[in-house]
């Protein structure tokens, strides 16, 4: 199962240098003119973790493999994208595909460094961003009417229901809202994420600040949580440069590295695991003696979903799951004594998987 977060931003925002230090590879390029990321880089990284490392040392796991987010790293936009303006179709084409989006903002200082409005503000740009792929949707959407219209005139239950969506979702849009605000219902939300709406991806705002600001931010990052906050939408601090440096240190430098600057860990870590929780993701294990690993399911997902993750012959002939709470089996020493003191659960069909939970799937194919 696969998650995506795009990497979106105006040029020269520090996008590719944040993807380069989320990757700790040097693929996308990041120098200072605008569109030297043509195609987008794609890059899986791990899901920092410390519960793996626990019970990996309880279940004695000679291996630990961590749960896995996706980042792709987009072409740079500009006003007018919506437009095909620079690269402005294959920017909206790619941003289609990711299932949320992380907006770099810049929220730094350097006159070294040109910005393609002439100047450093981080709302308008976030706006700017959001303009555009609002732009997008309206079109789309406007170009799906009539034929849609046509489909529920003739008895279509489907095209009935595209249609409410189509309208309620450009009632919302011309009113200079993003998709997210639409109103939609359970029953409703298989049909609206059919019509692949941009701003109807989760969103997370990530300031890039001088390595001045690193630890506490500054008055345009205050600005940009302020936004996000209205926006019900969240915020990242982080320093792409610093970022940039610590993937390339060993974990002792990195530790160093961090207090010399007031840092706890590094700002991505607060990305990755942010980004995880925008996708609405939770976190399930399984524990053997060749390896402890974390496995992704969304939220609310039952027990076969859950063993589906690991294979779809799982999720097939599911009959049940061995269930133990994280903090049971660390209290309890592992799986055996979890076992001995009642606190390993057998649970069927109908049980909703909880973050950290460690199961052992029972299955006949």
């Amino acid at each position: 199962m696969g998650f995506n977060c795009g990497i979106v931003g105006l040029p020269n925002v520090g996008k590719s240098t944040l993807f380069n230090a989320l990757t700790a590879t040097a693929s996308a390029q990041a120098e200072n003119f605008p569109f030297c990321t043509i195609e987008p880089n794609v890059g899986r990284v791990a899901v920092p973790d410390d519960r793996l490392d626990k019970i990996a040392e309880i279940g004695g796991s000679a291996k630990k493999i961590p749960t896995q987010l996706e980042f792709v790293d987009i072409a740079g936009l500009v006003k007018g994208a919506s437009k095909g303006e620079g690269l402005g179709n294959k920017f909206l084409a790619n941003i289609r595909e990711t299932d949320a989006i992380v907006y770099v903002l810049r929220c730094f200082e350097d006159e070294n460094i040109t910005h393609v409005e002439g100047s450093v503000d981080p709302v308008r740009d976030a706006e700017t961003i959001e303009t555009e792929l609002m732009i997008a949707d309206m079109e789309s959407l406007e170009k799906r009417v009539t034929g849609v219209a046509k489909k529920a005139k003739g008895g279509d239950k489907s095209a009935k229901l595209q249609l409410e969506l189509i309208e309620r979702s450009l009632e919302v849009l011309e009113a200079g809202r993003s998709a997210r605000f639409v109103e939609v219902n359970e029953d409703e939300l298989k049909e609206f994420r059919g019509l692949q709406l941009l701003t109807s991806k989760p969103v997370m705002y990530v300031c890039n600040v001088s390595e001045d600001d690193a630890a506490n931010g500054n008055d345009m990052s205050e600005a940009v949580a302020k936004m996000a906050a209205e926006k019900n939408a969240s915020s990242v601090v982080i320093c792409a440069s610093i970022e940039a440096e610590i993937s390339q240190l060993d974990s002792e430098e990195q530790q160093e590295f961090l207090e010399s600057l007031g840092l706890e860990e590094p700002g991505l870590n607060k990305i990755i695991r942010e980004g995880y929780s925008l996708l609405n993701l939770i976190t399930f294990f399984t524990v053997g003696p060749k390896e402890a690993r974390a496995w992704t399911v969304y939220k609310d997902s039952k027990a076969p979903q859950a063993a589906g993750a690991i294979h779809t012959d799982f999720e097939r002939g599911f009959i049940k799951a061995e269930t133990t709470a994280m903090s049971d089996y660390i209290e309890c020493n592992g799986e055996q004594g979890a076992k001995e003191a009642g606190k390993m659960r057998q649970e069927g069909k109908e049980y909703v998987v909880i973050d950290g939970d460690i199961m052992l799937f029972r299955f006949n194919v």
